[in-house]
């Protein structure tokens, strides 16, 4: 018998066609002997409608107040899920985010979990009751309800799988696992049997949508086991338990499962795109000190995240190009703040294009071998992509291209590094 947390997404609870779906799944766990406790979201669209709400009664709407409405959500996902549990024979009840409590450190649409009182759960399950919580959510200190930002409930059902000390974290999402890169680009994009804690991480940041970061980061450092499932199988499904989807663990577990011959070591894990970025160029800037700080220190201040970073050789006359790019979302926001800021910065010019995308390449064969960066950029060279800007770090080399060859550079690479599944297990 194991202690599990499942989680499903708003896909996943859209309707009660989909919850009864989704009880039946649970049920199935705790009929096999599991003790089970389920983080649910928000109907798919349901929070998007909730916050138009808040900007309609305010424009400057209070944050406390916010959270109070958009929790809502979660809230009535996790009753019809206990109900619909409890017309199918189980003993299942609801947990809100304020009845455990779910701590948080208070910053309302934004909070980090702090710590989880759970022995009162823990001692209802154990009595055989299916626990359900509202993900997204907790209480301040104060005891004013708050929520963690988009894609929350996968941060909550970790931490719930930390605090009760869950033998596994199955987060149920509307793909299977996590692939090699997306399939809807590279039709013979393989399933991982698993992932390290590290590559998770990097692929998140770098366009993989299948986990939220923050979620695999509490994961690596609570040492919590998390398997990627789909919640739309058949109900013949294989179950669970002999984990049909993608598992992210440990490096040591890793080498564990390659050990027991379960799978093989790769040196690129899989290949992600993200067409969510825009480059920004300033010409001719002062080279000296302080002149860098004096580019990126108000843009930090405006929480304008900055990702690749180049600054030209100088030139002659002590000057020199500065390249980086930003979320394109946040492209007008920087450009104005720039402009506004050209005399104290004193660069020339400043160029902006957001019709470009990041391709990445993660694996932590990096670490232990050579080349990799160099056959990306052999692959892209061969099929006549340009490469606008690069970046690295350990186990990833990411480039920027232009946005209309995003498609074509997924594909080359996914061949290049031997990727591909074969014929017959395509």
């Amino acid at each position: 018998m194991a202690r599990i947390v499942m989680k499903f997404g708003g896909t996943s609870m859209a309707g009660t066609e989909r919850i009864r779906r989704v009880a039946n799944i649970v049920r199935k766990q705790q009929a096999a002997g599991h003790e089970v406790a389920v983080v649910v979201s928000a109907m798919a669209g349901e929070t998007d409608r909730l916050i138009n709400f808040c900007r309609e009664a305010h424009a400057l709407y209070d944050p406390a107040e916010y959270d109070v409405v958009v929790a809502s959500g979660e809230q009535v996902t996790s009753g019809l899920l206990a109900m619909t549990l409890q017309s199918l024979g189980c003993k299942a009840r609801s947990w809100l985010g304020w009845q455990m409590p779910v701590n948080t450190i208070e910053a309302h649409s934004k909070a980090r979990v702090e710590t989880i009182d759970a022995p009162e759960m823990i001692a209802s399950m154990e009595a055989g009751a299916i626990a359900v919580i509202p993900g997204f959510q907790g209480v301040s200190a104060d005891r004013r309800i708050t929520t963690m930002g988009r894609g929350g409930s996968d941060t909550s059902a970790v931490a719930v799988a930390a605090a009760v000390k869950a033998d596994r974290c199955d987060i149920y999402t509307d793909v299977d696992g996590v692939y090699t890169t997306d399939p809807r680009i590279v039709a013979k994009a393989r399933k991982q049997k698993a992932v390290t804690y590290e590559e998770m991480l990097e692929l998140a940041s770098v366009g993989a949508k299948v986990l939220q970061t923050r979620s695999v980061g509490l994961a690596m450092k609570e040492g919590v086991r998390i398997q990627v499932l789909s919640s739309f199988g058949d109900e013949d499904a294989v179950p669970a338990d002999e984990m049909p989807g993608t598992l992210i663990v440990s490096d040591e577990e890793m080498d564990q499962l390659v050990e027991q011959g379960d799978m093989e070591r790769q040196l690129v894990t899989g290949i992600a795109h993200d067409k969510n970025e825009a480059k920004v160029i300033l010409t001719r800037v002062p080279d000296k000190p302080g002149a860098v700080a004096d580019i990126f220190g108000p843009l930090a201040e405006a929480s304008i995240n900055v990702d690749m970073i180049i600054q030209n050789v100088g030139r002659d006359k002590g000057e020199t190009d500065v390249t980086f790019t930003v979320p394109a979302a946040d492209l007008a926001r920087a450009q104005a703040l720039l402009e506004d800021r050209q005399e104290q910065i004193g660069f020339n010019r400043i160029i902006t294009d957001d019709h470009i995308a990041k391709i990445s390449v993660v694996g932590v064969g990096m670490k232990s071998h050579a080349g990799v960066a160099s056959d990306m950029f052999r692959a892209l060279s061969d099929r006549g992509i340009n490469i606008q800007a690069i970046s690295t770090s350990e186990i990833k080399v990411s480039v920027i291209i232009d946005e209309d060859e995003t498609e074509l550079a997924v594909r080359v690479l996914h061949t290049a590094y031997g990727l591909d599944a074969k014929d017959d297990a395509a």
